[in-house]
């Protein structure tokens, strides 16, 4: 059994399962034999220091790197029988610094659709915009938003594609409390009702506390620890 299928209170089966999950650069290893589960309806933060491996394990989950060793399972399949495009929109990633393009909010959060050559779903788009509270932004330009504004619109433009979990690096790291605060709870209410998974990056505690049922905790590449939030966070 996995390491991370104790009762968390969440009965589905994993939609993304790490196996040994290991990625050496250089011969340095920089994710080292990681196993963790994440399920539909759960947020799973991924905390350590510095250096810890935690960027590297969220790269891994939709291959934006190659594991050296060991395998992603989504929905029970090894993840390599998906292409890299049906897989990273499945397994949507926001990045920390969101990568938009030049142009408008609405071109932005299309452009998942736009660039797969179909058919653009005008009222999902335009009722995520309204969730996100954004729906006023369509045809303001990118240039002009603020940190939180654009974050919004990265998490669209992920959420248009329909994905099956969503993987998010330090989403809040340089908003202010008020906003940090709009956007956990954003995400608390998009993980519930969409009914997807969610492993976040963070460097906060107290963060990963507000908003994880299960936290992975990560030193040197490797496990440290795991468990429910209380449980890990309060050791």
């Amino acid at each position: 059994m996995n390491p991370d299928t104790e009762n968390t209170g969440l009965d589905d089966a994993p939609l993304i399962e790490t196996v040994e999950l290991t990625r050496i650069v250089e011969e340095t290893t920089v994710v080292d034999s990681v196993s963790a589960v994440v399920s539909r309806g759960e947020i799973m933060a991924v905390v350590g220091p510095s250096g810890a491996g935690k960027s590297s394990f969220l790269r891994l989950l939709n291959r934006l790197d190659e594991p050296t060793s060991g395998t992603v399972y989504v929905d029970g399949e090894d993840y390599r029988q998906f292409s890299p495009r049906i897989l990273r929109q499945r397994i949507g990633l926001v990045p920390q610094k969101p990568s938009l393009v030049p142009g408008t909010v609405w071109e932005n959060a299309v452009r998942g659709p736009k660039l797969r050559g179909e058919p653009v779903p005008e009222e999902r788009t335009y009722e995520l915009l309204e969730r996100l509270d954004i729906a006023d932004y369509g045809t303001k330009s990118v240039s002009e938003l603020s940190g939180g504004e654009a974050q919004r619109v990265a998490l669209t433009r992920t959420l248009v594609n329909e994905p099956d979990a969503l993987l998010l690096d330090e989403p809040t790291s340089n908003l202010d409390a008020e906003t940090e605060s709009h956007v956990e709870k954003l995400l608390q209410e998009i993980v519930t009702d969409f009914g997807i998974a969610c492993v976040i990056v963070t460097h906060s505690p107290d963060q990963a506390r507000r908003l994880a049922n299960r936290v992975l905790s990560l030193k040197g590449g490797a496990v440290s620890d795991r468990g429910t939030s209380c449980e890990v966070l309060s050791r």
